[in-house]
């Protein structure tokens, strides 16, 4: 970290502290749930925050740390209806550069965040995160990527989660979320945690939503864990569950389903993989027509889909009570798939960035015997992977499995099933390499992060590679 992102941190750190023990609003401390910002474009970023006050906020954008440059100030408020959350659309900047921000209420300055635009650049680094579940583990991985130099993290869902389990941490509400009330409060609890509020403060977020945003194995249709009986009915609570992200999210309003260019270098598409789907299509007819142009005419050198759950085929070793395949993820809609991979043609620029799956994996994505794309999957920051699942010993009982997978599925070139962590991206006009680094225990709010596997792409290969480090 340079000297001046040092003293970003510090001073955010030095404000966090003035505003716990400020007189105003002593209840709810204001900024308590720190800064955010995402969804880059070459002229703009999108910032939040939230403050409980019926006083004006203010905010301002700089080119320095020390804002002796404010490019941008602003006024707004926060509304109840909103829960009290705060989203500036700030505009006119310039590409590919970074920039400071802070909100103000009276004499109470919020943390200090940083952000960056998109735009041109020799090279694109990313945060690539998923399924980070409360209950299990302590974030340690976010803390690892807001040290790092990045230009976006990238989430595929499983942001929250909705359900109630009281292994290590305890959940807020301490039930399973249904109502708007709950998501809220689940939301709200999240953005307490150090971890989460330095990610935000460190790098813009582009995010989507898998299905713990509001319940397990969700669609626009419903959910196999949803009761209407006791959970009322569906199409409430999953209102419910879009109003409070989209509160609480740094993203823009609406949809999920979006374009973000990186110059010539690089675009990338995110999916929304369950507010179109139905028993018979993941992606929906207009997202599939859009992704199917964005993926054949768009002129970048490469194009990287965030993706929540796995495109490759996945065929699953004989398991106690496990079907041979998982029809929740792209398996169990294979006509939206060849689809979209035999519009691909002759092409061999894309990769798939994928979440969903808790376990790390590098694929040659298969159509007809041919690979034509490649798919990297980050495994899951805390939420149960298979040794636990299993309760089997790590790198023990899941050695036999990793290479019975690999032997059902010869396109899966790297699997690693036990650890926890993040990832990030590097893409140059030559590679995207994957890096996964892994936390030494998850159940350790400071636990150490290292990497430990790379892979990458070489341009128009289509191919995985190891890469030795």
């Amino acid at each position: 970290m340079t000297g001046v992102d040092r003293r970003t941190f510090l001073i955010g750190a030095a404000v966090a502290g003035a505003v716990s023990t400020g007189t105003a609003h002593a209840a709810a401390p204001l900024f308590e749930h720190g800064v955010a910002s995402g969804d880059p474009l070459p002229d703009g970023v999108l910032l939040w925050t939230r403050v409980v006050t019926s006083s004006p906020v203010a905010w301002e954008v700089a080119a320095d740390a020390e804002f002796q440059r404010v490019v941008k100030r602003g006024v707004t408020r926060a509304a109840a209806a909103r829960d009290h959350t705060v989203k500036i659309e700030v505009h006119h900047l310039r590409p590919n550069t970074r920039y400071w921000y802070r909100f103000r209420v009276g004499d109470v300055v919020s943390p200090v965040g940083r952000t960056k635009t998109s735009g041109c650049g020799s090279e694109l680094r990313l945060g690539v995160v998923s399924c980070a579940n409360w209950s299990v583990g302590h974030f340690a991985g976010y803390g690892f990527l807001a040290q790092q130099e990045l230009d976006a993290v990238i989430h595929l869902g499983d942001y929250i989660y909705e359900g109630y389990s009281t292994e290590l941490r305890v959940p807020d509400p301490a039930h399973k979320c249904v109502t708007l009330d709950d998501y809220r409060r689940r939301h709200a609890q999240y953005k307490t945690d150090q971890h989460v509020q330095a990610v935000h403060a460190a790098h813009p977020m582009i995010a989507t939503w898998d299905d713990h945003e509001s319940a397990d194995n969700s669609s626009s249709i419903g959910s196999p864990s949803h009761d209407p009986a006791t959970d009322g009915p569906w199409g409430a609570r999953l209102a419910a569950a879009t109003q409070a992200y989209f509160e609480w999210m740094p993203v823009r309003e609406g949809k999920l389903d979006r374009i973000f260019r990186f110059g010539e270098l690089a675009t990338l598409s995110m999916l929304d993989l369950r507010s179109y789907r139905t028993d018979t299509t993941i992606l929906g007819a207009a997202q599939r027509d859009w992704l199917i142009n964005t993926l054949t005419t768009d002129p970048a050198r490469w194009q990287l889909v965030g993706n929540s759950v796995m495109i490759s085929p996945f065929k699953i070793p004989p398991l106690p009570g496990q079907p041979p395949s998982n029809p929740d993820q792209w398996d169990g809609f294979p006509a939206d798939r060849e689809l979209v991979l035999r519009s691909l043609g002759a092409r061999k620029n894309t990769v798939f960035l994928t979440g969903d799956i808790h376990s790390s994996w590098a694929c040659d994505v298969p159509l007809n015997g041919e690979s034509v794309a490649t798919e990297y999957i980050v495994t899951s920051l805390t939420s149960d992977n298979f040794d636990e699942l299993l309760k089997v010993p790590p790198r023990t009982g899941s050695l036999v499995l990793e290479a019975q997978i690999m032997a059902l599925n010869p396109h899966a070139k790297f699997v690693e099933l036990d650890s926890h962590g993040v990832s990030t991206l590097h893409v140059t006009a030559d590679e995207v390499r994957m890096d996964w680094h892994y936390v030494a225990d998850k159940r350790d709010p400071n636990s150490a992060v290292a990497r430990a596997h790379s892979f990458r792409t070489r341009h128009n290969t289509a191919h995985t590679e190891r890469v030795l480090f």
